[in-house]
């Protein structure tokens, strides 16, 4: 009877927890190491999700003082052992409300690594003992996942060389000019900016939403191009150096722009100028260059690029002469002597309208043209969309992707408009991810921004509540976004504006 609930916790233990990892390794874009990141963030950021754990290891200690002669003990011990593993980290739902597990043929393919790495685990561990199996597979079962992860790489990648190779063969068929497009921020709104300038010479082409991976752009290239395409607007993505390179590599690009360098995935690269590095390897196959020269670093680029021979489009937003300037204050957009009038909202903004105007240019659409449209530019989903609950407040919706300088940016934005409303300013924030040794830092200087203005701050979840208090001191802090949203309605009333600052999966604490 034992033995067969022995086999029966064995069995079932990776299989029901194994929905709970393959969510996260699944949200984190199945990159090795970084379940295991997840795991230790929900240790550092909320202590009390190491209960399941700390009780299972004292239920094991207790379990080995007292005889376990009687059946009853040996599978009550266990089954509770089971339990506590399951429950851990404390709070993670093996559902997520914001980001559900989707069995795609990789994650299948994921899941019978993982479930054949666990059961291995699991099967040597019990020869010393059951309990000990299970308590000890709670601790490792992240790294065991990650190791899956390491393993599938090599896998994925030779299952991908089909696709690769059919949209390599679509492209040349086709045969589009491709802009390629990244930065630390602004590529998706750049993105939309120049599909939308240049529509009216082009038969233009997007890659659709962040589609921004070179799995992303071969689905983009192999399910939206069709023949007559001008235009193949490609966003390009990273998360190490090297990427980047390899996607101009397969979908090399006629012009290529660089929006912005922060500090987005900054704990991914280790540094801004691995960041710089990683970013500038979209200018090496391409014949056009567009970027933005307000940035020392990226000036620098565009003077290296220059002396390579290419064709260099410099944009600024800032009085710099450049081919493009674009002026936020006077609201003007210049291309050589030629200027046209133009509503620009904020300095960031600007650099993604300029650096696709510059990519217009670089296509040789005249500002003639560019200039109506100019006027109803596109605006990308959750990022500063403005809206107006049902009570009369304002809610501006900048929760996609937040970095320092926009959420910044945003804040200045939300508490002017708060001001000229005369009512509440109330900013509801998870704060900012990724940003490695500077986190703490950054998170801190936002809520003191936020204090300065005389906002109110509503923190969600635990990931940065510390640093977030720490600028702000009477913040309040909520377990999950619809509860803070619902406070920020009720304090905000019919004249107040309530900003949405980035929004962080369930699968963060």
């Amino acid at each position: 009877m034992i033995d067969i609930f022995s086999w029966a916790v064995i069995g079932l233990l990776p299989v029901i927890l194994g929905v709970k990892w393959l969510r996260v390794a699944q949200r984190e874009h199945y990159i090795a190491g970084w379940t295991t990141r997840i795991a230790l963030g929900w240790g550092r950021s909320r202590q009390v999700s190491w209960w399941p754990l700390i009780a299972a290891v004292a239920v094991e200690f207790v379990s080995t003082t007292i005889s376990t002669a009687s059946w009853w003990i040996s599978l009550a011990v266990p089954s509770i052992l089971f339990g506590l593993v399951l429950w851990w980290p404390f709070g993670l739902r093996f559902r997520g409300t914001t980001s559900a597990l989707q069995w795609t043929a990789r994650v299948q393919r994921l899941a019978a690594l993982w479930l054949a790495l666990s059961w291995l685990f699991l099967f040597t561990a019990s020869s010393l003992s059951l309990s000990y199996a299970v308590v000890l597979f709670g601790f490792v079962a992240p790294g065991v996942m990650d190791l899956a992860l390491l393993i599938a790489r090599p896998i994925e990648k030779a299952l991908s060389t089909k696709w690769l190779v059919a949209a390599q063969k679509k492209l040349r068929h086709v045969n589009p000019t491709v802009v390629a497009i990244t930065g630390s921020y602004g590529k998706t709104s750049t993105k939309g900016y120049v599909a939308h300038l240049v529509a009216t010479k082009f038969s233009v082409v997007p890659s659709p939403a962040s589609f921004n991976n070179l799995m992303g752009l071969a689905r983009a290239v192999n399910d939206k191009l069709t023949p007559g395409t001008e235009v193949f607007v490609a966003e390009m993505g990273m998360y190490g150096e090297g990427e980047i390179r390899e996607l101009s590599k397969l979908f090399p690009p006629d012009i290529a722009a660089i929006t912005t360098i922060g500090e987005a995935h900054l704990e991914r690269l280790g540094s801004r100028d691995a960041i710089r590095r990683a970013k500038s390897e979209i200018v090496e196959n391409a014949t056009t260059v567009v970027l933005p020269i307000d940035d020392p670093d990226l000036a620098a680029l565009a003077n290296r690029c220059e002396s390579e021979g290419k064709r260099v489009i410099r944009v600024s937003v800032k009085g710099a002469k450049a081919d493009v300037s674009v002026n936020p204050a006077k609201g003007t957009v210049t291309i050589g002597a030629e200027s046209v009038p133009a509503h620009i909202s904020g300095v960031g903004h600007a650099v993604n309208v300029a650096v696709a105007v510059g990519i217009a240019h670089a296509l040789n659409v005249p500002l003639t043209v560019l200039a109506p449209r100019l006027g109803d530019l596109p605006t990308a989903a959750h990022r500063a969309e403005p809206q107006q609950a049902p009570s009369g407040a304002i809610i501006i919706d900048d929760s996609y992707n937040a970095n320092p300088i926009g959420a910044a940016r945003a804040v200045e934005g939300g508490a002017s408009m708060a001001k000229a409303r005369k009512g509440p300013f109330v900013v509801v924030t998870p704060g900012m991810i990724e940003l490695g040794a500077v986190q703490f830092d950054r998170n801190r200087t936002l809520s003191a921004q936020v204090a300065k203005s005389g906002g109110e701050l509503f923190v969600v979840g635990f990931t940065n509540r510390v640093a977030l208090i720490a600028g702000h001191p009477s913040a309040q802090v909520f377990a999950d976004r619809p509860t803070a949203m619902a406070a920020a309605l009720e304090r905000a009333g019919a004249s107040g504006v309530i900003l949405v600052e980035n929004d962080l999966p369930d699968h963060y604490a």
